[in-house]
């Protein structure tokens, strides 16, 4: 008898059944692997949120088990982030402060106040009238003790603190906070102050506007090393409403380690407040939750915008363990003694972010928490989590955004998408990012187009500019039209 063959290449029939068993187990691997996405992608998990899940959770076992964590941490944030580089150079941008100085207002009609050292600048504010320009000499100012203030302006005469030229005077703050602001209608300009704390003391607020502080102004500032460079909240029951915070520098060099709240904006119960042109930079906490926020807005106030801003998450200070969140409606919630309304039924309405551009975040770029009719248009997110819109007191127009990320409901969020460009949480886990792909090197924060973004086909409302420029109809998707109009000085 002949001894059966087989055909000609084919493999001996026990390396024919391995075969079969390895293509069984491949095949089954990728439907578990398929079943896990779909998974993950129903319930908006992104890379960035499961890796450090998966480490804190197998933290404290055995060391295997802790090393697989790690590694699946490192694996899953650098398929959704990559590899971003460090940033040396300076912007010199339209937004946060600018170099000229402000007009010589006040000095033409006698209402100049000049001062040239700290016990003069605490006179001034102490004695201030409504109309007066309190313009401090170039120097170096140390404050030991919060500057409290206050004596009201007028709307038509508001007090304004000011240098003449940017960076030509230096604040410096070694207290609980510098300014604390109990009357309406003043205005800070064209300064730098700088958190120098020592041992002792802990710089938590640069400014802490309250109670009958309406009418505040900060324009055209640097505001380094403090928790909350603004905090704005309530006071025996009254609201410094229609305030503005514009063009202002605001970061840390340094990671806060501090159980406090660290949010650069901190806004509790106040209405009306316009957030403007800031660049917000390297927010992070160090202690207690390890959550900080670029700025939030809560406490049941209303009608509050922020526009055209720049918030980078993480820039000099990266990599340090935590939450970082660009933008929020609603923030991690109020407790009721400090809501506007005792209660906190929301804790935003009616509020608007729009045209910010929001990067490099581990968390969300955008948290809507119970915050309804909020409005959420044109904002470009690069390299964060994307928005959430959460529980079912939250409800938000989107339209004309631009995300890499996801745009997710969360516990009952309401949603009402129109047209934007967002990713999935499946192609997350791939690397498939389209949106970060139209920059040219967005990581290292260029927002040069590589490949422009389409034109919508139409927009329900007219949208600002994050550069400044005319929007033309029917706009770009996302915060500008061309970021090189960013990056020349107004």
């Amino acid at each position: 008898m002949h001894k059966r063959s087989r055909r000609p290449g084919a493999p001996p029939r026990q390396s024919r059944r391995w075969l079969w068993l390895a293509g069984t187990v491949l095949t089954l691997s990728a439907a578990v692997a398929g079943g896990v996405l779909y998974f993950l992608n129903d319930l908006g998990i992104t890379p960035r949120s499961l890796g450090p899940y998966i480490a804190r959770r197998s933290d404290g076992h055995n060391a295997v088990i802790g090393g697989i964590g790690q590694t699946a941490r490192k694996v899953l944030l650098a398929v959704d982030r990559g590899d971003p580089p460090y940033r040396q150079a300076e912007w010199a941008s339209s937004i946060g402060v600018q170099a000229g100085g402000s007009p010589d207002a006040g000095a033409a009609n006698g209402q100049e106040v000049l001062v040239s050292n700290t016990p003069e600048l605490v006179r001034a504010i102490a004695a201030a009238t409504p109309g007066q320009v309190l313009t401090l000499l170039p120097g170096r100012y140390l404050i030991e003790q919060r500057i409290t203030v206050v004596k009201p302006g007028a709307a038509d005469a508001p007090i304004m603190v000011r240098a003449r030229q940017p960076g030509s005077v230096q604040l410096l703050i070694d207290a609980g906070e510098g300014f604390n602001i109990q009357a309406p209608y003043w205005r800070f300009e064209n300064l730098s102050l700088q958190g120098k704390c020592g041992k002792n003391t802990y710089c938590e607020h640069a400014f802490h506007v309250a109670g009958g502080a309406h009418h505040f102004a900060a324009v055209n500032n640097t505001i380094v090393d403090f928790d909350a460079h603004f905090k704005i909240n309530g006071e025996k029951g009254r609201f410094p409403d229609h305030g503005l915070i514009a063009s202002n520098t605001l970061r840390n060099n340094t990671i806060r380690p501090t159980t406090k709240p660290v949010t650069p904006v901190d806004l509790v119960a106040a209405s009306h407040w316009i957030i403007r042109r800031n660049l917000i930079s390297d927010f992070i906490k160090g202690d207690s939750d390890l959550i900080s926020y670029g700025a939030f807005v809560k406490g049941a106030g209303s009608n509050n915008v922020l526009e055209q801003n720049i918030v980078i998450c993480e820039d000099k200070l990266r990599g340090a363990p935590g939450q970082r969140i660009g933008l929020s409606l609603g923030g991690g919630g109020t407790g009721k003694p400090y809501c506007r309304d005792g209660r906190c039924l929301t804790e935003q309405n009616g509020s608007v972010l729009r045209a910010n551009l929001i990067t490099s975040c581990s968390d969300d770029g955008i948290y809507i928490n119970a915050s309804a009719q909020s409005k959420l248009i044109h904002n470009t997110l690069v390299d964060t989590g994307g928005i959430t819109v959460r529980f079912p007191e939250s409800s938000a127009d989107i339209e004309g955004n631009l995300v890499d990320g996801i745009i997710r409901s969360r516990d009952g969020g309401v949603l009402r998408l129109a047209d934007n460009r967002h990713n999935s949480a499946a192609r997350l886990y791939v690397g498939g990012h389209p949106q970060r792909d139209l920059f040219r090197d967005p990581l290292a924060l260029d927002f040069h187009w590589r490949t422009p973004a389409d034109r919508r086909v139409a927009a329900s409302e007219a949208v600002p500019d994050l550069c400044g420029a005319v929007r033309p109809g029917p706009p770009r998707y996302g915060a500008f039209e061309d970021f090189a109009a960013c990056l020349a000085k107004r």
